[in-house]
């Protein structure tokens, strides 16, 4: 197990590095001059050569390629991703303001949409081809195909302007509530973007975990089961615990999806989280937030991809001992 962790380790290590370089190079490749990404469109041509460099210099977009990646490594290991254009603030401080409220957001969904899409989506498989199978796959796919600002915007249509049990946007209520009050107030603005976002998220988790199933009720193990006696429930639980090395590899790959989903979510219902960040930071032209944005997100979803190679040895024990070729 210490093997296997520590070679898996070195591999996301590694992958980390090559998503850490491309997140450097990408902006440095985009077309045109850098001082035009930090200056409104009006304004980048009235800058003087010394107010050019020193620009430059102060996002460190000065020198050679090769020394601006030095430069870029250095300030990654002291915690230093610049200073935001918009917010004329360390861009750390600026990522961590907004990422409770994404990580409240996405951790949400992400277990609400596992939990009810390989519930969903077992069941499906254990009846495969029957009516309740044909009705549960006709359902999660018509409200998967449904784009997520359009729900969104639905659901605050319905909920928020007209029944008015929601509010229409933001994360915290104005005014000084605490306590209790503070906590419905806060899950009651997370009420709308969840249901979307989770709604958004169910789909893909759903098939994967009827497709599991489905084969699972296919391999030996099953039929001898039932051959020795084993009722319903006993067979059922033993092939859902071997159909949920897929359904927890898709959790954590689609967890990349997921953030992205949030970006239009959170922009649909002003919240504050990364998402509606990385939004205006586009408009705003925010390179330097940009970057440390993306680089955030990326490590988040190597890290649980990582965690998600852990978690094998758990559910399958085949995964601890590689089977070897005896030849």
């Amino acid at each position: 197990m210490g093997r296997h962790a520590a070679r898996t380790g070195l591999q996301y290590l590694l992958v980390l590095f090559a998503a850490v370089s491309l997140n450097f190079l990408l902006p440095r490749l985009a077309p045109g001059d850098a001082i035009d990404y930090l200056l409104p469109p009006d304004q980048s041509g009235a800058v003087s050569p010394e107010q050019r460099q020193e620009l430059l210099a102060q996002f460190g977009l000065d020198g050679s390629l090769a020394e601006q990646y030095g430069r870029y490594l250095q300030g990654l290991a002291r915690g230093d991703l610049l200073v935001s254009v918009r917010f004329g603030r360390p861009v750390g401080d600026v990522l961590g303001e907004r990422l409770g409220w994404t990580l409240l957001l996405v951790g949400s969904t992400l277990v609400a949409s596992s939990l009810l899409g390989s519930w969903l989506g077992f069941r499906a498989g254990w009846s495969r081809g029957s009516a309740r199978d044909a009705g549960s796959l006709t359902g999660v796919m018509a409200v998967d195909s449904l784009p997520p600002f359009f729900v969104g915007m639905l659901l605050l249509v319905v909920f928020s302007v007209q029944l008015r049990w929601f509010p229409t946007f933001g994360a915290l209520p104005p005014g000084s509530a605490e306590g209790v009050d503070l906590v419905v107030e806060v899950l009651r603005r997370l009420a709308l973007p969840f249901v979307t976002l989770t709604l958004a998220s169910v789909g893909p988790m759903y098939l994967v975990a009827r497709s599991a199933m489905v084969t699972e009720l296919e391999e030996d193990y099953v039929l001898m089961a039932e051959a020795k006696g084993l009722g319903p429930a006993a067979v059922r639980r033993h092939a859902r615990r071997n159909a949920l090395m897929p359904v927890s590899t898709v959790a954590m790959v689609g967890l990349g999806t997921l953030v992205g989903g949030a970006t239009v979510v959170e922009t649909v219902f002003s919240y504050p989280g990364l998402g509606r960040l990385v939004y205006d930071s586009v408009l705003a032209r925010d390179f330097p937030l940009l970057q440390g944005a993306f680089l955030l997100l990326i490590t988040g979803v190597i890290v649980a991809n990582f965690l998600n190679d852990l978690l094998y040895p758990l559910l399958d024990p085949r995964t601890r001992h590689p089977l070897t070729d005896p030849a």
